[in-house]
């Protein structure tokens, strides 16, 4: 009888099960099941019924649809964290923000469906999303900025979504099939937290795009939650997608009062920049706290444009706003500079 690989049951880049047998003839063959490597497999029974031919075909088809949708999308940026609450929706939403302030063509997707913050991110909570014979059309929030997310198809803002595995997976593909995102410099999508289904198949649907896609990982200076961010880089390499760097969200805070500066969430380990140094990836630079960073969340503003016009008020004190301002132009730029 021929030996399992090991007892896991993901499947790697190859479409084989990671736990099938050493002669494994492969998922999708028209022997598979049925060839004598294949007994005792614990698939056996699974490829045998076509199922993963099927999916294969599925994916395949999915694939096509996507890239014919897609073909005018110059580059997809993944914001990704394995860590809830370290700010994914802050980082995508400004991003987004400040990529249009400077001219681009940009798109933002929400495909975190069971907590779906950008809708209220970029002020367009209350809009609802149309459909003609050519698909969805995004909200527009400026004529360069685009928004689609699950928060435009609940009846009331406050309904909770209670879906199974699946039915997530299938509106993440119609968000990359049936949205008409037009002609984009940048589309940039908020994932939830963790390396769970909608992960896996926002990486199993772009893996026909793979070239342009880069993820970011986003996490706070304290370990609790780099020891996560480490989970979500494994993950990433797994499955094939490109790690362009990590931002150090909540990094600092500058009292507006005295002007001290004191860290809120101590890097006990060193923080991001330590952890880029480890796994040798690039650190694209920190965003401290910041009370009106948070305002212009809240109320679906610019960070770049409101701090811009508040530096004009000589009556408020700007320097801890002055200083987000340098940092998240340092991330831009980090960004744009490695594209």
């Amino acid at each position: 009888m021929a030996h399992n690989t090991n007892s896991s049951s993901t499947s790697n880049n190859n479409n084989l099960p990671s736990n099938r047998n050493e002669e494994c003839v492969g998922p999708t063959s028209n022997k598979a099941g049925k060839a004598s490597s294949c007994a005792g497999c614990p698939n056996q029974q699974q490829c045998a019924s076509g199922k993963f031919a099927k999916d294969a075909e599925a994916t395949k088809t999915s694939q096509s649809q996507i890239l014919a949708r897609l073909e005018n999308v110059k580059h997809i940026l993944l914001v990704l964290s394995g860590k809830g609450g370290v700010g994914k929706s802050t980082v995508s939403s400004q991003l987004a923000w400040s990529l249009q302030y400077y001219g681009y063509e940009v798109g933002i997707l929400d495909i975190d469906i069971c907590g779906p913050s950008i809708a209220r991110m970029m002020g367009v909570e209350d809009k609802q999303v149309h459909k003609s014979q050519f698909g969805w059309t995004p909200v527009y929030r400026k004529n360069n900025l685009s928004v689609m997310s699950v928060a435009f198809l609940l009846s009331h803002k406050n309904d909770a979504i209670i879906w199974r595995g699946p039915r997530k997976n299938g509106l993440i593909k119609q968000f990359l099939t049936d949205v008409e995102w037009q002609n984009l410099d940048f589309l940039i999508i908020d994932c939830p937290p963790g390396t769970s289904d909608e992960h896996i198949s926002i990486a199993q649907l772009l893996a026909a795009k793979k070239e342009d896609v880069y993820t970011i990982m986003v996490t706070t200076p304290q370990e609790v939650s780099l020891l996560d961010v480490r989970k979500e880089i494994s993950f990433a390499n797994k499955v094939g997608l490109n790690v362009l760097g990590i931002i150090e969200n909540m990094s600092g805070f500058i009292c507006p009062c005295c002007n001290k500066k004191s860290q809120i969430f101590k890097p006990t380990t060193g923080g991001a920049k330590v952890l880029c140094k480890q796994m040798n990836i690039e650190y694209l630079g920190s965003i401290p706290i910041d009370q009106l960073l948070l305002q212009c969340c809240e109320n679906g503003k610019s960070f770049l444009k409101y701090s811009a016009a508040k530096q004009t008020d000589s009556s408020s004190n700007n320097n801890a706003s002055t200083g987000t301002r340098v940092a998240l132009l340092n991330v831009i730029k980090q960004i744009t500079s490695r594209i």
